[in-house]
């Protein structure tokens, strides 16, 4: 580049700032090299053209597009247009939530314009909150999915809106998907120092999240209307399975509940629970909310389906004088 041509890039970048720009990568799909404009817009050069080996340009004239195509340009010295347009160059911080890394960025650029001209990590101190606003942003945009639900997390968030469902009078929080994003600043932002990539959320234990969004009475209340297993006449606690709007499920195997006249229940003895009765392979041979019923209506079918074969579990004549079990009987009895 010889001084004359120097010196007319230097009189475009003054006369026309906003079009300094910079090479970016190869358009995919094209035989494009495109440049980001110092006003933020993009322009473009066939990569035939000798001047699209230039890291840098003035550009004098473009067609307006889109695509803007470049039809007058000089290339132009990094050296020369840092020192000439130092006055234009500006220091940002930026924190933002990056859709493609699934990750907040947070650094400090050197700009000019919209062009950056390098970047740097910021540094703990100097990120404050913003890092977790990004970091909730991010959530928002990849959706609830994204936390750790195990199951445990996603039956207390049932229990409770079981609860809420059972007694509008109270003031049971509203844990439904839809509640627990919008709130995401007030039950979910305190835990997030240090979290800033998608990844990280795996540090959460969501459950025990969801159970600081209720009072110390209130975890009380829970543990005794909706609690997590029920005793059935073996001994065994079984686990419940909570659907919000339903009454909860509990699966247990047929021959555990003998001597038993009444279906088990929740919310203080207001909710009947929902008996999903299983054959000794731990099939469901039977759905009912009345257990008294069944034994004396569709329990006869079942014991005459089922005894030939599972002869080594009892199958009484009358289910409620017999003794719960939870074993089969030993062989050659």
């Amino acid at each position: 580049r010889n001084d004359d041509e120097a010196l007319i890039a230097d009189a475009v970048a003054w006369a026309y700032p906003e079009r300094v720009a910079q090479r970016r990568d190869g358009i995919r799909g094209t035989r494009d090299i495109a440049y980001l404009c110092a006003d933020g817009s993009e322009a473009r050069l066939p990569e035939t053209d000798l001047l699209a080996a230039a890291r840098w340009l003035a550009i004098a004239h473009w067609d307006p597009g889109p695509p803007r195509r470049i039809r007058l340009a000089a290339a132009i010295a990094e050296s020369d247009l840092l020192r000439d347009h130092a006055s234009r160059i500006r220091t940002e911080t930026l924190v933002r939530w990056d859709r493609s890394s699934e990750a907040v960025i947070a650094e400090s650029q050197r700009k000019l314009g919209a062009i950056v001209l390098d970047r740097r990590p910021l540094p703990a101190s100097q990120r404050g909150d913003a890092v977790v606003s990004a970091m909730l942003d991010g959530i928002r945009a990849l959706g609830l999915d994204a936390l750790p639900w195990t199951d445990s997390a996603r039956q207390l968030q049932a229990r409770v809106l079981s609860l809420r469902a059972w007694r509008p009078q109270e003031a049971w929080p509203e844990l439904s998907d839809a509640a627990l994003l919008r709130d995401l600043s007030d039950w979910l932002a305190p835990h997030l120092d240090g979290i800033t990539r998608r990844e990280h959320l795996t540090r959460l234990d969501l459950a025990a999240l969801l159970l600081q969004t209720l009072d110390y009475a209130q975890q009380q209340a829970l543990a005794r209307l909706a609690p997590t297993h029920i005793e059935v006449p073996t001994g065994s606690r079984i686990r419940l399975d909570y659907r919000p709007g339903e009454a909860p499920v509990l699966a247990v195997k047929l021959q555990e509940l003998f001597g038993c006249a009444t279906t088990p229940t929740v919310d203080d003895g207001r909710q009947r629970v929902v008996l999903e009765l299983l054959s000794p392979a731990q099939r469901p041979i039977a759905v009912t909310r009345d257990l008294a019923g069944f034994w004396a209506g569709s329990y006869a079918d079942v014991r005459k389906d089922l005894r030939g074969r599972y002869p080594r579990h009892p199958w009484p004549d009358d289910p409620l004088a017999a003794a719960p079990t939870r074993r089969a009987k030993p062989r050659g009895t």
